[in-house]
């Protein structure tokens, strides 16, 4: 009763009118902060459209057929024999040019408005270039949810036709790692189109994924090792290397299939038949001089970042082989031999998905191409060629890829 009794004393004390003015004020105020409290999220379903187009493209568009293409053939190496002629070389003021655009954007990026402005201005020319050099399926829009892309912490920089495109595809099994499909060719063609372009290249990682490339012509390029070192001092190098001899002609079996007037090996490979005179200067025998190249390569890195995968080894135990590239790259051995299987037509391993029985699939038919048959005494001087240089490559890495045993048993079968 008292309650009530009060009440009814404030309410008569009070105007109506102060109290309905006191009331739609505190309205007005709550619409206004419900207002201003909402305006971003008025935009928000474009985001939200943004957001969920990105995990559209990257779980269900970018995962799936990254595994369906795993097998896929590669798209084709550059050839660089002289029969078809050699990409030319840029002029001493250009590489200069070039080089010193890279530093300067180095520089750049301690400057985030400075990188933010350089990354802007360069987005047309990125995506006009980006068409034509990276796949499909791994372009897609960076968000925060789904990493960023980002310079490759490790290159397969070489050797062209010693088992790269094997060894891409298998580490690309390994969730942790992600790489190019296409070779960049960056080092040594699009260097003076910068390295924001060559990173929008990437595809986007996640916190503990490595972003991988390969481009085997970077091992023979005389200015890659410079530049790699300019963009990362600690990068990780893979290099596959096979007998020089059977590379040199499979390099030329597959430019045979593309250009079958080419004359044949034997006369590509000398100078001077008769006085046994090899041609050094022919690029399929001038790529397995591997000691001339190195040379370059450790002015600017040590050998413990660099690690050397055996072709032949690749193909008879590529799980072997996958185990020592994982561990290099320091990551879990997750490809395994699980993950093989022999095709005995192509000669080479498939990979296949241990978790179901669907049927292995191999790379492609320029894969595995039956190589033309070379005069025996042909392939014998070609051993002796390269045997000094063979010697020289192991002392520089210390490892001894055995290619004297096939020199042997080619000696052997050419005297039954």
């Amino acid at each position: 009763m008292a309650f009530w009794s009060s009440t009814s004393v404030f309410t008569s004390k009070v105007p109506r009118k102060i109290l309905f003015m006191f009331t739609l004020s505190l309205s007005v105020t709550y619409l206004f902060y419900s207002l201003m409290s909402c305006y971003n999220s008025l935009q928000f379903p474009l985001q939200e459209n943004y957001l969920f187009q990105g995990r559209l493209v990257t779980e269900d568009t970018t995962f799936v057929t990254l595994r369906e293409k795993l097998y896929s053939a590669s798209p084709g190496f550059t050839e660089f024999t002289q029969a078809e002629g050699t990409t030319s070389a840029p002029t001493a003021r250009e590489q200069d040019e070039a080089e010193q655009r890279t530093v300067e954007w180095i520089r750049t990026q301690a400057s985030p408005t400075k990188s933010a402005a350089a990354f802007r201005s360069a987005a047309p020319e990125r995506d006009r270039q980006e068409v034509s050099t990276t796949d499909s399926e791994l372009r897609m829009n960076c968000t925060s949810d789904y990493g960023e892309k980002k310079l490759p912490q490790a290159i397969i920089i070489g050797v062209k036709k010693g088992g790269t495109r094997a060894l891409l595809e298998a580490l690309r099994v390994h969730p942790d790692v992600r790489a190019v499909g296409n070779e960049p060719h960056f080092f040594d063609r699009n260097y003076e189109k910068g390295l924001d372009w060559y990173r929008d290249l990437m595809p986007s990682t996640l916190e503990g994924q490595i972003t991988m490339e390969k481009t085997p012509s970077y091992f023979v390029t005389n200015h890659a090792p410079k530049r790699i070192h300019s963009m990362a001092k600690d990068i990780k190098l893979i290099i596959v290397v096979r007998n020089p001899v059977t590379r040199a002609i499979s390099d030329y079996t597959q430019t045979l299939s593309k250009k079958p007037e080419i004359p044949t090996f034997e006369v590509l490979a000398f100078k001077n038949r008769t006085l046994g005179l090899i041609d050094a200067s022919w690029s399929a025998l001038r790529i397995g001089i591997y000691a001339l190249h190195l040379e370059s390569w450790m002015q600017y890195f040590p050998l413990s970042q660099m690690h050397f995968v055996s072709g032949e080894r690749l193909i008879v135990d590529p799980a072997g082989e996958m185990a020592k590239v994982q561990d290099f790259l320091g990551l879990k051995r997750i490809v395994t031999d699980k993950h093989f299987y022999f095709n005995k037509t192509k000669g080479f391993p498939c990979l296949k998905k241990p978790e179901d029985s669907s049927t292995p699939r191999c790379l492609g038919k320029s894969k595995g191409r039956t190589h033309p048959k070379i005069d025996p005494d042909v392939i014998r001087r070609l051993h002796k060629f390269y045997k000094p240089f063979n010697m020289m490559f192991y002392q520089m890495t210390g490892q001894n890829f055995e290619w004297e045993l096939e020199e042997d048993s080619v000696s052997r079968s050419s005297q039954d």
